[in-house]
């Protein structure tokens, strides 16, 4: 539930004389003629300045006042140097003295690091500072020889909608723990999110476990029926957040990360974005690039505004049937193990067989061929869960749907988290740009789409579509972009073969961050490389973070190996991860 918090206005007035002449944008004033006066433009204009002067204002106060940590809320589960806090923003940054909101923070202190403090000391106010010494190469060890702190490393893990708060906890993960030494590890539930003044569309109980159809050439009918559920959902979103709806926006998100930076008590942002939070972080970046340490991107979806969001997921479901090809073709080879076809089209078939035989009779009463896409929709993300995916969908064709079951059914106590993140995905993304408002355009554009793209281009469309009937006015995006030196160099990381950000989306973003550099893991598709199973990827990484180490321009990763079939205990065996570095050209 949101709650209004009694404003301090202690900081506000440090900051109003330096912030008069600030554009909204962060870049330099002069770069464009002044929009004539009472124009949109010029009204857009003079919003985003007092948007730009209300995150100054929200930042001062909040490097005042800090974030004070203590035990989490959860605090059964986690280890005690796990700590929990809550930030305080302004819903509308335009009045950053109206109403604000707590957004969840969690933090775990660099465990190696000269000055890390005394971790699960319960810390007061901060003060703000820089992030230690370590502001370049070759500053990652104390006097003393242990690792030193280089202040918090933010995490978002994209969505929009979901929490980042469980990200600390991989600083016990081998891969992650000379990053997990030293920094302190900082995840946070974005607003709408969670505990973060939490949005919802409609009650989660009506989720239900009604088993969903999965027609890749729906009909008019079902059209119809799609199109009645969209627009309930946008009335239900306007009818339960109210005026606060409008809020939930990217360029309020970017913002709502500056006010953590300040209140972490660091002078410049040290961040890594995955999916998601890579549009996030670009956003940052244009916004406040003089307060940028490091900052990792991680699966970049394509930021051009033209693109936000319509075209985006047109592209996606493209990229989800090269994916789908990919898997289904992993099956083939292992035909032995699963018993699907030995060839891509012969484990179509399979998958289509299932499908007709849930939607004539459910598995458990509750999986149809909607569950059974979703469940192996997961396959497109990662590679890791082909074994499993494989191995659910043989063993119901082959008479026993209790590992289907276990894949797709419904999960109870579930629901609710489900809702929430469903909603603010469905906000931010309605919010943030214009979307077409005429039900033919969708149809005449994803009906193309599916002729080649049948797997995932109307489930993408069903996901989507209350944006076209949404009742809060849409903003125009912002043009993510920085100019040589007004960034420091920044590290992109990318899957060629990405289906929920497909490549071209990594290619964009390095074209518009001025001295950024991409790696690219070669003929892989795994959604979100950074910390996972490619140890040329992880090295580029480390190198970036600890030492602020880059390659030129661009380098390549070879692809880490495709998973084995599941062995007898259901878990797949990972081969070696990728290989050498090969840098490619300027």
């Amino acid at each position: 539930m949101r709650a209004a918090v009694a404003v301090r206005g202690t900081a506000a007035s440090l900051v109003l004389a330096a912030l008069a002449a600030v554009p909204a944008t962060g870049a330099p004033a002069g770069d464009a003629p002044s929009p004539v006066a009472g124009s949109p433009a010029a009204t857009s204009a003079a919003a985003g300045r007092a948007e730009a002067l209300g995150t100054a204002v929200a930042a001062g106060r909040a490097a005042a006042e800090g974030i004070r940590f203590g035990p989490c809320p959860e605090g059964r589960d986690v280890p005690g140097t796990f700590r929990c806090g809550t930030v305080t923003v302004p819903l509308d940054y335009a009045h950053p003295d109206g109403e604000r909101i707590g957004l969840a923070v969690s933090r775990v202190r660099a465990t190696g690091g000269t000055g890390a403090g005394k971790p699960g000391k319960t810390e007061g106010p901060g003060k703000a500072k820089g992030p230690g010494t370590a502001e370049g190469p070759g500053t990652a060890r104390g006097s003393s020889g242990k690792v030193a702190r280089q202040g918090s490393l933010v995490y978002n893990p994209g969505g929009p909608g979901a929490s980042g708060l469980s990200f600390p906890m991989v600083g016990t993960l081998p891969k992650w723990k000379r990053i997990a030494a030293a920094y302190d590890l900082v995840g946070y539930a974005p607003r709408g999110v969670g505990r973060s003044a939490p949005l919802s569309c409609r009650d989660p109980r009506s989720l239900g476990t009604k088993p969903e159809p999965a027609p890749e050439h729906p009909s008019e009918a079902y059209k119809r029926e799609r199109i009645a559920r969209a627009e309930a959902y946008a009335r239900g979103c306007a009818e339960r957040a109210g005026d606060a709806l409008r809020h939930y926006t990217s360029l309020n998100n970017a913002r709502d990360l500056e006010v953590l930076r300040a209140a972490l008590g660091e002078r410049r942002l040290t961040f890594m974005g995955a999916s998601y939070g890579t549009y996030l972080g670009g956003l940052y970046a244009t916004l406040f690039p003089g307060h940028v340490r490091r900052m990792v991107f991680d699966a970049p979806v394509n930021p051009d505004p033209e693109r936000i969001w319509y075209r985006n997921n047109l592209g996606q479901s493209l990229a989800f049937e090269r994916r789908w090809a990919d898997f289904r073709s992993w099956v083939a080879r292992h035909d032995r193990a699963y018993r699907l076809g030995r060839t891509p089209g012969e484990v179509q078939a399979a998958y289509e067989r299932a499908g007709a035989r849930l939607a004539a009779k459910p598995a458990g009463g509750t999986v149809g061929p909607g569950q059974l896409h979703d469940a192996l929709l997961q396959a497109a993300y990662y590679d890791s869960h082909w074994p499993s995916r494989a191995e659910a969908l043989s063993a119901y064709l082959h008479g026993d749907e209790k590992p289907l079951l276990r894949l797709a059914g419904p999960h109870p106590g579930a629901e609710a988290g489900q809702e929430n993140g469903s909603a603010v995905y469905t906000a931010v993304e309605c919010n943030d740009a214009p979307w077409p408002a005429d039900w033919r355009v969708w149809d005449r554009d994803n009906t193309r789409l599916a002729r080649v793209a049948p797997f995932e281009t109307w489930d993408n469309v069903w996901a989507n579509l209350p944006c076209a009937y949404w009742p809060v006015a849409r903003r125009r995006p912002l043009d993510v972009g920085t100019r040589p030196g007004q960034l420091p160099p920044t590290l992109i990381l990318a899957a060629e073969r990405d289906a929920a950000a497909p490549y071209e989306g990594a290619l964009e973003l390095w074209r518009r961050l001025a001295g950024s550099v991409l790696v690219t893991e070669r003929d892989a598709g795994t959604h979100g490389t950074g910390g996972g199973a490619n140890a040329c990827v992880n090295a580029h990484l480390e190198a970036y973070l600890l030492e602020g180490g880059l390659p030129a321009r661009r380098a390549d990763c070879a692809a880490r190996a495709e998973p084995e079939p599941a062995a007898r205990d259901g878990r797949a065996r990972q081969g070696a991860a990728g290989g050498a570095v090969r840098h490619g050209p300027a």
